[in-house]
């Protein structure tokens, strides 16, 4: 290997690794692509290995590249945490740290609170990125993220922010019509779109009563909230987002609870940086701080 190794060559690995298609890695980098590619190249003749499999879907990993992925993580795991060991030197916490979420608790629950970190750390620079999705951790789509479910595998710290509360709201005319579980299923009904399930969590439909059919099927929480606040159906939804919505009423409350969990993700080399740590703390805080928005029903 040539003694005048590039580190740049590494980060661009580790992009191309992540993203597995050229031009998402360029973009993400802020590099052309072509400068990506000589980067690669580079690197691989450096090594005297072939790192990818080029491939329809995108650059696939060989076994070599494998191998190198875990030795370049642990390297850009120290190099960021001397950064910013540098970094405090001029300000307790900076860099940018970006948080994933599900649409729900990033939109309703997330973002009116974080302008108060942002504010406690002016040399933090936060990312939220609320969707209706699971993000990759180990492709760095995030730095951290909310999660439905504890992951089984990789190198992820996992912590339990809270269960959640879910119950069956309705405008009240439809609510009206329904004096035990069997009703419902006579009723519109909304859920999700089958394909566009990003946690198996979300399938509610079976636990409210058999032989419901969603006659409305809309991608996210967000969505479903607005149609059965305009009357389109009955559908299962957060307390901590129907509750205080006046045009919703719960519907058979006392027996119809599900419950869900949320859990905080932070991949385990950089699970350590200020910036993650600070950020972490305070999502916790406030999870924790607002617990009966939540478990209204007061239990887990």
């Amino acid at each position: 290997m040539d003694k005048h190794f590039d580190w740049d060559l590494l980060k661009s690995f580790l992009g191309l690794a992540r993203a597995g298609k050229l031009t998402l890695a360029a973009k993400r980098l802020g590099v052309e692509h072509s400068t990506l590619s000589r980067h690669l190249a580079a690197l691989e003749t450096a090594l005297g290995l072939k790192l990818f499999e080029r491939r329809v879907s995108g650059y696939v990993l060989t076994p070599h590249g494998e191998a190198l992925l875990r030795r370049a993580e642990a390297m850009e795991a120290l190099v960021l945490s001397i950064e910013e060991d540098a970094g405090q030197s001029r300000a307790r916490v900076s860099g940018t740290v970006r948080v994933g979420v599900p649409d729900g608790f990033g939109t309703r629950f997330l973002a009116p609170r974080i302008g108060r970190l942002a504010a406690a750390h002016p040399g933090l620079h936060i990312e939220l990125a609320a969707a209706p999705r699971g993000f990759s951790l180990s492709k760095r789509e995030a730095d951290l993220a909310i999660s439905l479910s504890r992951p089984s595998v990789g190198r992820i710290h996992a912590r339990k922010l809270t269960d959640y509360e879910l119950g069956l709201y309705g405008v009240p005319a439809l609510a009206a019509q329904v004096a035990r579980r069997e009703d419902v299923a006579r009723l519109a009904f909304i859920s999700y779109i089958d394909d566009m399930l990003f946690a198996p969590e979300l399938d509610y439909a079976a636990s409210v009563t058999k032989g419901i059919e969603p006659r409305l099927r809309l991608s996210n929480v967000l969505a479903q909230h607005e149609a059965a606040a305009s009357g389109a159906g009955l559908c299962v939804l957060p307390c901590f987002l129907a509750d205080d919505d006046a045009r919703l009423v719960r519907v058979l409350g006392g027996e119809i609870r599900l419950v869900r969990s949320f859990w905080l993700l932070v991949p385990s080399d950089i699970r350590e940086l200020a910036r993650v740590q600070v950020t972490s703390a305070f999502i916790a805080g406030e999870v924790q701080r607002e617990a009966g928005l939540f478990l209204p029903s007061g239990r887990g």
